[in-house]
């Protein structure tokens, strides 16, 4: 709406027309989405369907119940996870061709499979309200979620080491991110983002044992896919392992340092959180074996707060960074 007002502002103060009018945009959006592009996994995904002509889903499709009191036709927008891989691949055929090219594989050489890694984003993207509108009654902040391919890599027969024949040159870029998933939801509202994420994730889960089997330069190729979550600052760290917020006492996501310790021992830091550690710790805040108090039982979780809902590598965060600097 303000895309439109804008455009007939200009129209009519200035009786030019930069802007393309709302209808041909909406013409080259269509003409802009992945088409659909056959493939199959091996073995079949699990609970996922095996049909390929999938085009923008509902987020919250694999639901039963609905999120309460929000409008489910309008809380979020997705493709399915394996289509948007299968359709960010295909876009890039001529990049993977050139890339064998360059290194001399023959097509014979590289039936093992192709390994690509895929680095996932997720943030906030702040205030989205129509200061004017009067849409359906919708959460006025949005989050979204993409992933990027980060590099392509193959292992020729009979060599020890993969070769890598595609490498994102800008992998911070807008341009490089695919943007799978937009959903009206406050980054903080964990139920929420839950529910909405939890479906990516359990597509997520089940393509890490699997193969994608996708005609790339008129063959049929395997790929593996390996995912990273190193898009994702703190906030959305702490919120999808089910910490407390980042002014909590616990000030790191890998580890169980409070404020007092990390600044009395700037070196000794040891990454000692996991998913596993972390879901066993919300049983224990959930149920509270031990019948302690508040404070105590706090003081055992050491900040977990929720049920985390993804799971993270234990890589450096920025906590440990800043810590070690």
């Amino acid at each position: 709406s303000q895309y439109h007002k804008m455009y007939r502002t200009v129209k009519a103060t200035s009786g030019r027309q930069i802007f393309q009018p709302l209808h041909t945009l909406r013409t080259t959006e269509k003409e802009l989405l992945p088409g659909y592009h056959t493939f199959e996994w091996q073995p079949a995904l699990k609970s996922v369907s095996p049909a390929c002509d999938v085009g923008i889903i509902d987020g919250l499709s694999g639901w039963t119940a609905s999120v309460d009191d929000v409008l489910v036709e309008t809380i979020a927008r997705r493709f399915r996870y394996d289509v948007a891989l299968a359709a960010a691949l295909k876009d890039m055929e001529e990049d993977i061709m050139e890339g064998l090219k360059e290194h001399g594989l023959e097509d014979s050489a590289c039936s093992g499979g192709f390994t690509v890694v895929i680095k996932e984003s997720c943030d906030g993207m702040g205030d989205v309200s129509e200061k004017h509108g009067s849409g359906p009654a919708l959460p006025e902040k949005a989050v979204r979620f993409s992933f990027t391919v980060m590099t392509i890599s193959v292992r020729p027969e009979g060599q020890e080491e993969a070769i890598i024949i595609f490498q994102e040159t800008k992998p911070n870029s807008e341009l490089s991110a695919n943007h799978f998933c937009l959903m009206f939801v406050d980054e903080s509202d964990h139920e929420t983002l839950t529910a909405v994420l939890g479906p990516v994730i359990a597509e997520r889960t089940s393509m890490k044992e699997s193969r994608l089997i996708l005609s790339i330069g008129g063959m049929p190729r395997s790929f593996r896919f390996f995912f990273r979550g190193t898009g994702y600052d703190e906030k959305m760290v702490r919120e999808m392992e089910g910490l407390e917020a980042s002014g909590s006492t616990y000030i790191c996501t890998l580890c169980d340092s409070t404020r007092a310790e990390a600044s009395k021992n700037m070196v000794l830091h040891s990454i000692t959180r996991s998913h596993e550690e972390n879901l066993e710790r919300y049983e224990v805040w959930r149920t509270n074996p031990f019948s302690e108090s508040v404070d105590e039982l706090r003081e055992r979780v050491k900040g977990v707060s929720a049920k985390p809902f993804m799971e993270t590598q234990p890589t450096l965060d920025a906590l440990h960074c800043d810590i070690g600097t």
